[in-house]
């Protein structure tokens, strides 16, 4: 082969990739069930469209979407328990969502999470709000350092760590939420949902969004439909509970619920 055809180009791998791939091993082990849904986010995206004319208040839909999610956790709060090493389910009072966003580290485009507390007691305004917070200022975020730390460690003792951090449902809530979201629609448009390999037991994944047309009062209408993947950790979460929180969760996003 000639040296012309054996060009390539060596970069560093992100530590923070570590991250992941730690977490991609662990979650292979756990009995996930996945369910593919679809939204109809019409009514909502029009709401919070009329909410800024009306008011000059902008909200982002990622903000209404965890406020949806922590009322609709609300009505049935198992959806996020985790066991712990006694064999006792702990079920925790409020929704903290992990959820990862594109920030900009050192003029790179990264993918970061951020815990966001409590969304299920928050008024929507003030979710919003965490999170542009967030994104403006990661590098000085706790979740930041937390991450530069840990990927320092050696790879056993990274997975010892998370192996022992999720039999202990308070350290999990303080260091990873009690739900994990992310969001693959925010890079493209497009129908199509994702499988992640999920470690907390309840993970949504929202994919994308495209137009399609549906039956709305005996009419076929276009509308702009969200793909949304929701996985629950079945050692944990019974089928029938989970298709309960989809639908609950399915109504108040399509509803607008909160807006108008």
């Amino acid at each position: 082969m000639t040296a012309e055809h054996n060009r390539f180009t060596a970069t560093p791998y992100p530590r923070a990739r570590l991250l992941m791939a730690d977490g991609g091993q662990m979650g292979r082990r756990k009995h996930t069930v996945h369910g593919l849904v679809e939204f109809d986010i019409t009514p909502a995206r029009e709401a919070l469209r009329q909410r800024r004319a009306r008011t000059g208040e902008a909200i982002s839909f990622s903000a209404y979407f965890l406020a949806c999610l922590g009322k609709a956790i609300d009505c049935d709060k198992s959806m996020h328990a985790y066991r712990n090493w006694h064999n006792q389910l702990i079920i925790f009072d409020e929704v903290d969502v992990n959820m990862l966003f594109e920030v900009d580290v050192n003029g790179q485009k990264m993918i970061r999470p951020h815990i966001i507390r409590g969304v299920n007691v928050r008024p929507l305004r003030e979710i919003h709000e965490d999170i542009r917070a967030f994104q403006s200022g990661y590098l000085g975020s706790e979740e930041s350092r937390f991450i530069d730390w840990f990927v320092r460690l050696p790879g056993f003792a990274r997975r010892l760590f998370l192996r022992a951090l999720f039999k202990d449902p308070q350290r999990v809530k303080e260091l990873y939420g009690t739900v994990l979201v992310s969001s693959l629609g925010m890079f493209g448009m497009g129908s199509g949902w994702g499988i992640p390999v999920p470690n907390h037991t309840l993970q949504l994944t929202l994919g994308g969004i495209s137009e399609k047309p549906m039956v709305v009062d005996h009419r076929v209408v276009a509308r702009k439909c969200m793909s949304v993947t929701v996985s629950f950790d079945h050692d944990i979460v019974d089928g029938a509970p989970a298709a309960r929180f989809m639908q609950r969760l399915k109504q108040r996003v399509e509803s607008g619920d909160g807006l108008r």
